[in-house]
């Protein structure tokens, strides 16, 4: 019997009903299945991460505990640069003018001579520091890319490093290590010396710094405003005598309970008598605190680091920031063995001539360090009384440093920054930050 037209129509209606709900099953189920899945790898990612936080944190606190444990042996050593482009002037330039450097001194064309096989080995010095060759950790930690070459700094690793970054494994943990000189930088805490004698020379040799490290009027004025708020809370002093004061602490005395002839163990009691005695804070001890303080209000949400971390210079090779030369750690002296020209220039406008002293340590330095602010002076006699005034605001030796750990796991990261003094073998803790 054929099938009526109605019927068919039934039937095809149905089929297409079947169909388009089978259809919409197949669309529910695979909108499921891929929403369960992005839920699982989610799940299965945040698991990882937490693993690799763990891993990079313990990896971390480890390369802290031996970063600490190892400083007393270190002893940094500045070397002699007398044929190499100086490190002063990298603040402020470019990646071109950068490899232009490098060409003034003949660097970059001895790279590629070698590097092509036009310079044999034995035509080089391979004992001259300056000229690290094959597997030497000199100037250019070995014959590599001429573009990424570093210009050594005072110790021979780039500025401001005391040493060659340490990078080893622990695990599938990647550590790097890094010392960093502070008394290099400019000390923040300059900016908020309160006396009327030096306020000019305060505001000129902060804003002549600001300015050479590249902050616009805003980021100046800003910072400043900044500034202020801290040294509202607090404020920073260089010199430091010592202090007496008086300190009343509780004294136990027996005492007779009211009608009683004789006293006993069961009925003796005992009053707290204040008694007063002196206590001599020294130099040293309000250096520590003040220096612990600042490096604490440095480090707040009061000073906005991430506007100072700003790139001042683009580069492939480099990276170039205002914060990069900033003491953020209460350091209250520049190391003049260290620091560059812009750094310098600040230092020294407290007592005048600024532009020439600076260069007349530039190009001293660069065969031998200054010993003392006297030699300083008698090479550079001309500018003896601007030195004699400068005297509080500068040092020849580097005590101030900071570690900084940076532990890779995976997707995740741990760091830490220490900062610590260092006399002899005497290494103390100032303050630490963890990211």
């Amino acid at each position: 019997m054929n099938e009526s037209p109605n019927n068919r129509h039934i039937s095809k209606r149905r089929s297409g009903i079947v169909l388009l709900v089978t259809l919409v099953l197949l669309v529910v189920l695979s909108t499921l299945g891929y929403t369960l899945s992005g839920r699982v790898a989610a799940q299965r990612y945040r698991n990882q991460y937490v693993i690799d936080y763990s891993k990079a944190r313990y990896g971390c606190d480890s390369a802290v505990k031996y970063a600490l444990a190892t400083l007393e042996d270190l002893d940094p050593q500045l070397v002699s640069r007398p044929n190499e482009p100086d490190f002063s002037d990298l603040f402020a330039l470019n990646d071109m003018e950068y490899h232009e450097l490098l060409a003034q001194w003949g660097i970059g064309s001895e790279f590629e001579e070698y590097e092509n096989g036009r310079t044999s080995v034995d035509m080089m010095d391979v004992d001259d520091v300056n000229y690290p060759g094959p597997g030497k950790s000199g100037m250019a930690g070995g014959y590599n890319d001429p573009d990424s070459m570093p210009i050594r700094g005072p110790y021979g690793a780039p500025w401001p490093f005391v040493t060659e970054p340490a990078e080893f494994e622990v695990g599938s943990t990647k550590i790097r290590i890094e010392i960093r000189d502070e008394n290099a930088k400019y000390p923040l805490g300059w900016a908020l010396l309160n006396d009327s004698r030096i306020k000019r020379e305060v505001d000129a040799g902060f804003n002549t710094f600001c300015e050479l490290a590249g902050l616009d009027a805003g980021q100046i004025d800003a910072l400043t405003e900044q500034l202020a708020q801290v040294a509202n809370i607090k404020p920073f002093k260089l010199e430091f005598k010592p202090i007496t004061k008086t300190v009343k602490t509780p004294v136990k005395t027996p005492t007779r309970p009211t009608g009683s002839t004789r006293t006993t163990s069961r009925t003796t009691r005992t009053s707290r008598t204040p008694r007063a005695r002196r206590k001599v804070i020294s130099a040293a001890q309000q250096i520590s605190e003040q220096t612990t303080h600042f490096a604490k209000l440095f480090h707040s949400s009061l000073i906005d680091t991430e506007a100072l971390a700003g790139p001042t210079v683009v580069s492939e090779s480099r990276k170039e920031s205002a914060l990069k030369y900033m003491g953020m750690w209460g350091s209250r002296q520049v190391n003049i063995n260290t620091a560059p020209r812009h750094v310098l220039e600040a230092a020294f406008i407290f007592g005048g001539n600024e532009v020439e002293i600076a260069e007349g340590i530039i190009q001293l330095r660069r065969e031998n360090p200054i010993g003392t602010i006297e030699d300083l002076k008698n090479e550079l006699f001309r500018f003896s009384d601007s030195i004699d005034k400068c005297a509080e605001y500068i040092t020849m030796t580097s005590r101030f440093f900071t570690i900084k750990v940076t532990a890779v796991s995976g997707a995740a990261k741990a760091s830490s920054i220490i900062a610590i003094t260092k006399d002899g073998e005497t290494v103390k803790q100032i303050a630490a930050t963890n990211g």
